[in-house]
């Protein structure tokens, strides 16, 4: 037994020592960053804008890999299962990490503990929109109608378990009003509804309902992140009404665990750079997207709330994928 015990320090050992010798010789081989999903989504645009700014700044080739399949899981555990050297990424977004888990009963891995948060990249609030016949003009506005007419108002999502679908029935609990959900498939077709009037509100995306806010088919109530975002700084937050209410779709760089913490860092410190150069921010500005601004312990923290309460959501309405 005790020899057995002493095999295992010295492997613990020699494992540590090649680990740190990793971090400082990282990176001298081409980092691969994998997406979930196919090529052409804002994830994909958002991390290959980032990536040419990581292969300058490392002197490495950073390949970005697309992996879709399996509602985002299957690239995703590509890199739970891989070494934890850092040369082998994933870049994922709210819907294959934070909702994934808060849906799914079985997954090929446990999100919070067969990852590394590194960054978070990127992120884009939700836009409360209201059909311009619906005569309300804030989210005060629209609690009063909801409360006077309980479940006679309905609103739209992108579909049964997205981000919009949760966060709503969030909102909901939170104002103490009940409105009946209609799923579409994808913002567009969510936003198209509000201004036909087939529904009367929806959490949308900022590309969906800017263009019709302007052309006055939609009314924008609030946004769904804490701070007011930089391309609506007139709109409030839904948090200024209801407080604790910080949420949209984000692009977040993770490794395997046990990823160095000096290869952590300095990942984290050089995506930091990336989000700042004018051709990334103008890349994210095109998306609708602001840079994440968060440490490795900031996100991981972050992240775990949003597990946590995504989870608590979905058990209290009852919400199953597809």
């Amino acid at each position: 037994m005790r020899i057995t015990r002493i095999v295992a320090v010295l492997a613990l050992v020699a494992g540590t020592v090649s680990l740190n010798a990793i971090a400082q010789t990282y990176p001298n081989k081409p980092i691969r960053v994998i997406i979930p999903w196919p090529i052409g989504g804002i994830t994909d645009v958002i991390t290959r804008a980032v990536a040419l700014h990581l292969s300058d700044a490392f002197g490495q080739q950073v390949l970005v890999d697309n992996r879709p399949g399996a509602g985002g899981t299957l690239g995703a555990g590509l890199v739970a299962k891989a070494p934890p050297d850092g040369y082998t990424l994933l870049m994922s977004d709210v819907a294959s990490h934070s909702i994934s888990a808060s849906l799914y009963a079985k997954l090929p891995y446990d999100v919070l503990k067969d990852f590394e948060p590194i960054a978070l990249v990127s992120g884009s609030p939700m836009l409360l929109v209201a059909n311009p016949n619906l005569n309300v003009r804030t989210l005060a506005d629209l609690v009063a109608l909801a409360k006077s007419k309980p479940r006679q108002l309905n609103y739209a999502s992108s579909g049964t378990g997205a981000i919009n679908h949760l966060a709503a029935e969030r909102l909901h609990r939170m104002l103490g009003i009940e409105l009946v959900h209609i799923p579409f498939k994808g913002s567009i077709q969510a936003a198209t509804s509000v201004i036909a009037g087939d529904t009367a509100i929806s959490l949308s995306t900022i590309p969906a309902a800017v263009p019709q806010a302007k052309a006055g088919k939609l009314v924008i109530l609030a946004t769904s992140f804490a701070k007011r975002t930089t391309q609506l700084g007139d709109v409030p937050t839904i948090a200024e009404t209801v407080g604790d209410f910080d949420h949209g779709f984000y692009s977040a760089l993770w490794g395997p665990p046990g990823v160095p913490r000096d290869i952590v860092g300095r990942l984290n410190a050089e995506i930091a750079k990336a989000v700042e150069q004018p051709k990334v921010k103008e890349i994210l500005a095109l998306n609708a997207a602001e840079p994440g601004r968060m440490t490795p312990a900031q996100f991981g923290e972050h992240f775990a709330r949003e597990v946590r309460m995504w989870g608590e959501v979905a058990r209290a309405a009852g919400i199953k994928p597809e």
